[in-house]
């Protein structure tokens, strides 16, 4: 098996030394000899361009490297830009109710002797063969006067977006060059072709389009040269077609697992036997077989599950050796947490604290990975131990998204916060209030809100004090919770950190009072001291009014 060998050199140069750029640009190598160079340049309107082309970047870089084995790499490139998009542009919309988090993007993976590339937006990839510079890459731009830099698609400018998606071999002796509008828009094509064919690196390229750039046409400049030294054998292939089974049954015997028994009345997921171990399988569901979003949907979830490794959640492989499509996961006899409510009654205060800090930990893994779990809620939580040494597992990493990506309401209807009902995408502050309504139900034994169908858009109303439904409970456990369930995403909790260092500091805790909350809900005793004194006042006047007669 040949190994595909290249030179590659990447550049970044701001517009001003002294302000970073808003391009990002780079290019890796894979252990599975693929090779990945992106270039993002955030668009000049957004306020968060930059912070949108350096995600975009390594996005790309992260996703690209932990693909899943079935996807081709020009599979995960489709993937990671559809995903990509919606999370910028949710996250503009969340962060400052408009499309600020947006970049453009051109992408190429390398495999053996193929090329696939991705772009959106006015950066370009060219190819030079032989002397002859062909551009690869389609440019979105408008057309007509003094609409030349407008663009028709980027990422993160609209919820959905249609990228250029192609394919090209490679031959020994190509040069790829990746560059935004600052290099292209400088250098002509004649020029390019004749530095690439001198083996200018990107910084020499950089260099020249600074030099050359007049002041209207100054921008940032990024580039990305890959000279391409001997092709290889593709490292990846197709998809892999591992069949999904009709029909599963107690017996049955797939990869050395013995299938025990199902789970929640389906048989997609098995309680099986292997070598003395217990596992849980999870099977692509049957509508996999017919329908491609689904089974792109189950090779996320199996790419979550397996990628994900930390204590917080179940251990989850899929053999190398799988004849069907199914990932396996660790085993745990243990009962749901809403189980343990209903056999052992509700938390105490340390257990509660253990729990929240257990949930921010495990919700903090997540987001520095750039996700969400999507569906917190006590079914997806395992219970494990005894009464005062309780441990806990999150399950179901099928709900798990990319934060910002979802704008739906996926998720279990209790438990999602107000904005989520009008739109709103998935995001730390939605998890916060999901986090909340699973502590408050720990603590008291229900519903927040009370229970919420599917069908339902229900009016949100200041909960209960969780204190008025358990007396045990301190005041400053009511002000956490009601901080975590506040209605405006405002009065909530700005982050996972702010909320567990006032778990972990109960005497640093601030009463929580809603905007416009009465003064019999923000200090009772006060008001009870105020009515005493209009009543002694009251008592005084007549008094003094009778004996003044």
């Amino acid at each position: 098996m040949t190994k595909l060998r290249l030179r590659a050199t990447s550049c970044v140069q701001p517009v001003a030394d002294t302000a970073p750029a808003d391009d990002a640009a780079e290019a890796r190598p894979f252990d599975d000899g693929t090779f990945l160079a992106v270039v993002a340049d955030g668009i000049g309107g957004a306020q968060r361009g930059g912070d949108a082309a350096r995600k975009t970047v390594a996005t790309y870089l992260a996703n690209f490297r932990n693909r899943p084995r079935a996807w081709s790499p020009a599979k995960a490139l489709e993937e990671i830009t559809r995903h990509l998009n919606r999370q910028l542009h949710q996250e503009g919309l969340a962060r400052y109710e408009s499309p600020e988090m947006a970049s453009t993007v051109v992408a190429v993976a390398l495999d053996g002797d193929r090329l696939h590339l991705v772009n959106a937006g006015d950066s370009r990839c060219y190819r030079l063969r032989n002397g002859t510079l062909t551009q690869l890459s389609e440019d979105h731009r408008e057309t007509g006067p003094d609409r030349e830099h407008v663009l028709r698609k980027a990422l993160g400018l609209a919820n959905d977006l249609a990228p250029h998606l192609t394919s090209a071999d490679l031959a020994p002796g190509d040069v790829l060059l990746l560059c935004t509008d600052g290099l292209s828009d400088v250098l002509p094509a004649a020029d390019l072709a004749r530095l690439l064919a001198g083996h200018a690196s990107a910084r020499g390229l950089v260099a020249e389009a600074r030099e050359r750039a007049t002041p209207e046409t100054l921008d940032d400049i990024s580039a990305v040269v890959l000279e391409i030294e001997a092709t290889g054998t593709p490292a990846s292939g197709e998809a892999e077609a591992l069949p999904i089974p009709e029909q599963l049954k107690a017996g049955d015997l797939i990869d050395g697992f013995t299938l025990r028994r199902s789970f929640r009345a389906t048989d997609r997921i098995w309680l099986a036997a292997k070598a003395g171990k217990q596992f849980v399988l999870k099977f692509a569901p049957l509508e996999a077989r017919t329908n491609e979003a689904v089974l792109t949907q189950f090779i996320r979830e199996t790419w979550h599950a397996t990628s994900l490794k930390a204590d917080f959640f179940p251990a989850a492989s899929v053999p190398d050796d799988a004849t069907a499509r199914y990932y396996a996961l660790e085993y745990f006899h243990a009962p749901t947490l809403g189980h343990w409510l209903t056999e052992h009654g509700r938390f105490d205060i340390a257990e509660a604290v253990a729990l929240g800090k257990f949930l921010l930990y495990a919700a903090q893994f997540l987001l520095r990975h750039d996700f969400v779990h999507g569906d917190l809620k006590p079914e997806n939580i395992l219970v494990l131990g005894e009464r005062g040494a309780l441990t806990f597992k999150l399950i179901d990493l099928g709900s798990v998204a990319e934060v910002f990506s979802v704008n739906t309401r996926a998720g279990t209807p209790s438990y999602l916060a107000p904005e989520r009902f009008h739109g709103a995408a998935v995001s730390e502050s939605t998890e916060l209030f999901a986090i909340g309504v699973v502590l408050y139900e720990a603590v008291t034994g229900k519903l927040p809100f009370g229970e919420i169908e599917p069908f339902q858009t229900p009016v949100f109303r200041a909960p209960r004090p969780p204190s008025q439904l358990n007396p045990h409970l301190p005041p400053w456990l009511d002000a956490v919770l009601l901080r975590a369930l506040a209605v405006k995403p405002a009065e909530r909790y700005a982050a996972y950190s702010e909320m567990r260092f006032e778990l972990e500091n109960p005497a640093k805790v601030q009463p929580f009072h809603r905007a416009g909350a009465s003064l019999a809900e923000r200090d009772p005793v006060l008001l009870l001291k105020l009515l005493l004194a209009i009543s002694l006042v009251v008592n005084l006047l007549l008094a003094f009014k009778l004996f003044s007669r």
